[in-house]
């Protein structure tokens, strides 16, 4: 997998997970919309671990900065 996120892609999808977390935890969201965000916010944090999103992979998207 080549990498196609960026630094500030990554940040950003790791706040919307600690957000989505803590409204989840809070009881802010519940049921199934909490599921289903709970299970969102997974997809991004595992993305942004691995710096790679297969739908910027499908759209010929990349946010990582270009080597000279």
């Amino acid at each position: 997998m080549k990498k196609n996120m960026g630094t500030a892609d990554r940040i950003i999808r790791l706040l919307i997970v600690a957000l989505i977390c803590g409204l989840y935890y809070t009881g802010m969201i519940t049921g199934t919309l909490g599921l289903i965000l709970i299970v969102l916010a997974g997809i991004f944090f595992a993305t942004s671990l691995v710096s790679f999103c297969p739908l910027y992979t499908l759209f010929g998207i990349s946010t990582c900065p270009k080597k000279s």
